[in-house]
């Protein structure tokens, strides 16, 4: 009994070493397999490249978002300083515009005065 279970086990082991799985009968039998093994192979490598190239263009857009951020944070900030009261009071300045003392004033305006000329 013990004497079929090594034949069993040292068969394919010796089978192997020798190379009998590469004579023209093995490998006509297995092509199918192997071709189909070669295809796995490819569209692996290609899925890594991919991926690979996916993860490079993500890391180039955060990089770019993040200086995108920073510009925008120093031209709201330069907008904030430029739009100030004094700011632009000190640029009408060297135009020669002076700032006016009379606050502002609402004028109200009907719309009877006109349509009672119109319709004369």
């Amino acid at each position: 009994m013990r004497e079929i279970k090594r034949k069993r086990i040292s068969k394919p082991i010796q089978s192997l070493l020798e190379g009998e799985f590469l004579t023209r009968e093995g490998v006509v039998k297995n092509l199918p397999y192997l071709a189909f093994l070669a295809i796995i192979a490819i569209i692996y490598i290609a899925n890594t490249y991919s991926a690979e190239k996916t993860f490079k263009e993500i890391e180039a857009t955060k990089l770019e978002l993040k200086e995108l951020r920073y510009q925008y944070i120093t031209t709201k900030s330069t907008l904030m300083f430029l739009s100030k009261q004094s700011e632009i009071a000190g640029r009408a300045k060297q135009l020669g515009l002076t700032e006016t003392k009379v606050p502002p004033y609402k004028i109200f305006y009907s719309g009877l005065a006109q349509s009672a000329t119109t319709e004369k």
